[in-house]
């Protein structure tokens, strides 16, 4: 048996009016993205160090993943029940993404020498494209019996 994310007869509200899930995730994608780019600025703003660069992304993913998490299991995915297992996934490839955020932007920031804003910007858009995947596979999955 093939294993699925959410119940075709129950999609999420966003579903149902954009009717194609990646478009779905791609549009709470983008939302959360600008609220994660935002809080980055606010920390950055706060530490007002361009030398703690990570520390204004760990600041910012520790809220928007909580977002995140919320956003697409409510609009997008619609699956019920198992909500730490859920979030525990969601976490672990959100995780993923930050560490691939940390590279990705370090590489930007520390060698190519790039300004930290227009960087993270560039790096948050490549990371939630590869986060897609790990969602769609892994944090929302469900096994047919679970659909309900």
């Amino acid at each position: 048996m093939t294993e699925d994310i959410a119940s075709p007869e129950n999609p999420g509200p966003l579903l149902r009016v954009v009717k194609h899930q990646p478009i779905a995730f791609a549009i709470v994608g983008v939302a959360n993205t600008a609220i994660g780019y935002g809080l980055f600025v606010i920390w950055s703003l706060i530490l007002d160090n361009k030398d703690l660069y990570q520390v204004a992304v760990i600041g910012a993913y520790s809220i928007s993943v909580l977002i995140a998490f919320v956003l697409h299991r409510t609009l997008v995915f619609r699956v019920r029940g198992h909500v730490a297992r859920d979030l525990g996934a969601f976490i672990v490839v959100n995780s993923g993404g930050l560490v691939l955020n940390l590279i990705l932007g370090t590489i930007a920031v520390s060698i190519l020498h790039a300004p930290p804003l227009p960087a993270q910007a560039v790096v948050m858009l490549i990371v939630a494209g590869v986060s897609f995947f790990g969602h769609r596979y892994f944090s929302f999955r469900r096994k047919p019996a679970e659909r309900h």
